[in-house]
């Protein structure tokens, strides 16, 4: 009984005299091995975060260290922020703060500034985030020769669309299946996005393009046409191909827009010029396809009125399927490329905010 009383004593001078070996945050103890542990840590109290095109973002991220390993503090705490790409092999540049030193890179310049709400905070904010925006971001903090890092995923309330152009399916390598989605008001798809849409009910008997490089398609419901009647259900991956000599279709990727998505009440039916200028007398644009599928997708949008969009096809988005209108599920429903001299329809009009 003397002993374990003479051990508990000896436990409680010990944890006494070592009080300074840790940092509270908000009634949270971080132990630091000061001989054989990492002498900093650096931990995001969420490895992923939501939000959307438009919005405002806090990126987590903080950092404990040592104090007696560092002692006074002579050297001054870097903090640096990176995306990843893709396919993991480079990083860019997002953010970098020492000191008074801080600099923004490229597209995030004048939208990111660290959140500091503690001296050990290193958390990041995103302001008016893009669909560029969307990925994994890297929080590296260095003090001396000591450093450490976490990654943060940011992903975005969006929907993921299949799309060709008027020349027809897979006829688009990855560089012209990058820049067809960005015409279209979108970004080409992820795995992860598209992966989410699967399961989400996508089902795509064509393979596209993705940001990685690769070339996927999602099936719900297998048949022969696509991989085989007895196959499980799955996105299908083609690999990865040539990027200037390999075509196919693409997927793309949208978020909420800022502005105003219509159907055009027009007394008569118009050709494509007709559509373009009759959006411009309005006060707007002609829609992109991108618009067409964040109206549906996010807001709900259902018109049963086929009408021209400005990559030239015709289109209609129906979220309550009846009908003569997308009897079996909801869609945007795709009439084609008609002749846009000729062949008369309705359009869909877009007009920003400011």
């Amino acid at each position: 009984m003397k002993s374990l009383l003479l051990l508990v004593l000896i436990s409680i001078c010990w944890a006494d005299h070592h009080s300074d070996n840790y940092t509270l945050d908000h009634d949270r103890v971080i132990h630091m091995q000061a001989e054989n542990g990492p002498r900093l840590l650096v931990e995001a109290e969420q490895t992923k975060v939501f939000s959307h095109r438009g919005g405002n973002v806090t990126l987590p991220c903080k950092f404990y260290r040592d104090p007696t390993a560092f002692g006074s503090g002579t050297h001054k705490i870097r903090i640096k922020w990176t995306k990843l790409t893709s396919d993991y092999l480079k990083e860019v540049d997002v953010f970098v703060s020492m000191g008074y030193h801080k600099k923004a890179y490229a597209g995030y310049q004048g939208r990111v500034f660290l959140k500091g709400g503690s001296d050990n905070d290193a958390s990041l904010v995103i302001a008016d985030l893009t669909l560029e925006d969307y990925g994994r971001y890297k929080c590296e903090v260095i003090e001396g020769l000591e450093d450490d890092t976490a990654v943060v995923a940011l992903d975005l309330q969006g929907v993921v669309f299949p799309y060709f152009p008027r020349l027809g399916r897979y006829n688009l390598n990855f560089h012209e299946a990058q820049q067809a989605c960005l015409d279209q008001d979108a970004v080409i798809a992820s795995f992860d996005q598209l992966y989410d849409a699967w399961r989400g009910g996508l089902d795509w008997c064509n393979a596209g393009w993705l940001s990685d490089g690769s070339v996927q398609y999602p099936i719900t419901k297998p048949r022969e046409p696509c991989g085989g009647q007895n196959t499980v259900p799955g996105v299908r991956n083609y690999g990865f191909w040539d990027k200037d000599k390999s075509r196919y279709d693409v997927f793309c990727f949208t978020s909420n827009f800022n502005g105003r998505f219509y159907y055009l009440i027009h007394p008569t039916k118009l050709t494509y010029d007709e559509a373009v200028q009759a959006c411009l007398n309005d006060g707007a644009q002609i829609a992109k396809v991108g618009q067409i599928f964040a109206a549906w997708k996010l807001l709900g949008y259902d018109r049963c009125d086929a009408g021209w969009l400005a990559d030239g096809s015709v289109r209609y988005p129906i979220s309550r399927p009846r009908r003569r209108c997308s009897p079996t599920e909801a869609a945007v429903r795709f009439v084609g490329f008609p002749d846009k001299k000729h062949k008369l329809y309705g359009v869909y009009c877009f007009r920003a905010y400011n």
